[in-house]
């Protein structure tokens, strides 16, 4: 259903993404934990032991560059684990040794080894694959008062993660290339299955999760052969805006331009592996020419890692048919148009809405502006958002729910405070509401943003943070939320403070008009 969504997908990452990463915490002198890899020594408090900067596969450069990454090789002198590693390849950032990940740990969890063993959440930060990094996502109130053990991680983004190119595929034995940055989740996950036992953890409850292009890589997981048996839950926020994958050979297509765009008109492997990281990243997106924005950060129909797109795999019920949490936010474009819209040529006309619209529905135009009326908006600005958040996000998930409540446990929400905290993003004409990514410092302490809750919204998060692990510790949520019927229908929680609201799966499909949608045919 999503078209043109590539041209702008990322913009809002950026906004995000921008934020400094979370510091390292102050602490006491750590035990060492004996890791299959080596030994590593973090810090530790009373109530929360951190492991920062773990690293789970060997570096991906040179002759690694573009392959699946390796393993590490063990090291037996104690590994000092109380910084972050180096973010992976972005902005400023071009230091490709960046596969590392964090473990945080209630501090008794490293004293019940052997007894009680906590339930393990890894989380796959956003931005749009082209940002972000675990740092930025702080787990302190989810580990102490939820009582699990969650892990965060970087992986490889951008071109260097997800370029596929005929050269690259020909290298491989299924005659697929891209994929890398899934292919790294997917080793930190087997790293977990290794390891996390020494920290007091359960190898075999093990939930992953993550927003924006994190929760689009959790649909990854779930339709990938190669994942089997890594997880045993999913929550995904925000992840179903791009379901339909592209093929092979449209990646493989792409990735030749971003070659000869980076001084490789040869389109040797050779010669791609030799080119800067910083040519890579200046020309992977964000600057530079239309035709290049969002190039090479796309998952595809590699035929090893994803052997179908994410819609025909969920629709097929060709997935690990684990319980999952998935939810998207009540205005999630608006973040989105106010700072790449709004911000670049002030608020949205009457006569500016036709031909935005147009860059996502194409011919079908006509149709979608007479069932979005401007009299039932404030604004062309908010006419606008609400199209897009329908047609790009909620319809998505809606579609991807009813498919997967088939065969496995669905656990459905948006989350609607729509007077959540900004993240300080500067104020534009019409109110932000509850955009994408606004419900992370409900779970996180995102990096460094201190929102100032009301009362009630500080008892929604502590509700969302109580879900979300119980959801990982039982497999389902608690608070009265209960999966969808195997019919497609049920209810959902709408995620308002203080207290979340039941509704009718019906509601939100009336609400978004996806039966619209439906009718499109898209």
């Amino acid at each position: 259903m999503v078209g043109s969504y590539t041209l702008i997908r990322y913009a809002l990452a950026f906004g995000l993404t921008a934020l400094a990463p979370a510091q390292a915490m102050t602490s006491l002198p750590s035990p060492t934990v004996q890791t299959a890899d080596g030994p590593v020594t973090g810090a530790v408090t009373d109530t929360i032991s951190s492991f920062l900067g773990l690293p789970y596969a060997a570096p991906p450069v040179g002759e690694l560059r573009w392959r699946p990454p390796q393993a590490r090789s063990p090291w037996s002198t104690p590994l000092d684990a109380t910084t972050f590693g180096t973010t992976c390849p972005q902005g400023t950032s071009t230091n490709e040794d960046c596969l590392s990940l964090n473990v945080y740990v209630p501090t008794k969890a490293l004293h019940a080894r052997g007894r009680r063993r906590y339930p393990v959440m890894v989380w796959m930060h956003g931005g749009a694959y082209f940002l972000g990094a675990g740092s930025q996502f702080d787990p302190t109130e989810m580990v102490t008062t939820g009582h699990v053990i969650v892990v965060t991680i970087n992986y490889r983004i951008g071109a260097l993660g997800f370029m596929a190119h005929p050269a690259l595929s020909a290298e491989t034995s299924y005659g697929g290339s891209g994929n890398y940055g899934i292919m790294d989740q997917q080793l930190a996950l087997q790293w977990v299955q290794r390891n996390i036992a020494a920290f007091g953890g359960n190898p075999k409850r093990v939930t992953i999760f993550g927003e924006s292009a994190g929760g689009n890589s959790m649909f990854a997981h779930l339709v990938s052969p190669t994942a089997k048996g890594l997880f045993q839950r999913v929550i995904s926020q925000s992840g179903t805006s791009e379901q339909r994958l592209p093929a092979l050979a449209e990646a493989e297509a792409t990735g030749q331009t971003f070659a000869t765009a980076v001084g490789c008109p040869d389109q040797t492997a050779e010669c791609l592996r030799a080119v800067p990281v910083a040519t890579l990243v200046a020309q992977q997106g964000l600057i530079g020419s239309p035709a290049l924005i969002g190039i090479a950060a796309t998952p595809n129909i590699d035929g090893g890692v994803l052997p179908k797109s994410i819609d025909a795999a969920l629709t097929s019920g060709e997935f690990h048919r684990v319980p999952v949490v998935n939810g998207t936010n009540r205005d999630e474009m608006r973040l989105y148009i106010a700072l790449y819209v709004t911000q670049a040529i002030g608020p949205i006309t009457p006569e500016l809405l036709p031909g935005l619209t147009s860059v996502f529905v194409g011919s079908n135009t006509p149709a979608v502006l007479a069932e979005y009326p401007a009299r039932d908006y404030p604004s062309p600005d908010l006419n606008y958002t609400a199209l897009l958040t329908d047609y790009i996000f909620a319809c998505p998930a809606f579609e991807a729910d009813q498919a997967m409540a088939k065969f496995a446990k669905i656990y459905a929400y948006e989350f609607a405070d729509e007077n959540a905290p900004t993240l300080g993003f500067p104020p534009v004409s019409f109110p932000y509401g509850a955009s994408h990514g606004f419900e992370l410092p409900y779970l996180f302490d995102y990096a460094g943003y201190a929102p100032r809750f009301t009362a009630e919204q500080q008892k929604l998060s502590e509700w969302m943070i109580r879900a979300w692990t119980n959801f990982a510790k039982h497999g389902k949520p608690g608070g009265g939320w209960t999966p969808l019927k195997r019919a497609g229908d049920g209810f959902f929680a709408s995620l308002v403070p203080p207290q979340p609201v039941r509704k009718a799966t019906s509601d939100f499909d009336a609400d978004h008009k996806c039966q619209f949608w439906r009718s499109l045919g898209e």
